[in-house]
């Protein structure tokens, strides 16, 4: 293979870029929804729920947990862009099961500098969802918590699980 990843990835483009026509939409979702989801490459979040371009907002990162920057992307999600809904989604099999903030110990040891993130592991990916929930719940920084669920979606069947807070 000639070039790297992102030469593959920046001439995918091209040719996704020729055919391409302006689908006439805004920033605001159309179902009025933000997605919170793992950045697991096995997840078509998508194809998953049955969304369309335009349909919602997607926030991914390690694990879909909900930290600061997230609550950052929901504010502006909803208080700027519309959306009233919240749907979390962890996942079985997730690689933040394993981590712990020795992680952290580790890249400062290696690196000289430790990172001013946490690693947001966890070891019972129910609780997690559950821990996720309440801080979407009670941010000052959401108008709209009324309808926010958590989901596990499971790796091996494609199936969600419905988490309930306690």
């Amino acid at each position: 293979m000639d070039g790297t990843v992102v030469d593959r990835l920046v001439e995918a483009n091209e040719r996704y870029a020729a055919a391409f026509t302006d689908p006439g939409m805004d920033a605001r979702p159309v179902l009025e929804v933000a997605v919170v989801a793992c950045m697991d490459a096995r997840i078509d979040l998508h194809a998953a729920l049955g969304l369309e371009l335009g349909d919602c907002h997607t926030v991914r990162n390690a694990g879909g947990v909900v930290t600061d920057d997230t609550i950052r992307s929901l504010a502006i999600s909803q208080r700027a862009l519309g959306t009233r809904s919240v749907v979390l989604i962890h996942h079985t099999g997730c690689g933040l099961e394993s981590l712990s903030e020795d992680f952290r110990q580790e890249l400062e040891r290696e690196v000289g500098q430790r990172p001013t993130w946490a690693v947001e592991g966890f070891t019972d990916v129910d609780q997690d969802v559950r821990q996720s929930l309440r801080k979407v719940r009670t941010s000052p920084f959401l108008p709209h918590t009324d309808d926010v669920r958590g989901f596990v979606f499971d790796v091996r069947t494609g199936r969600l699980r419905e988490i309930k807070a306690q």
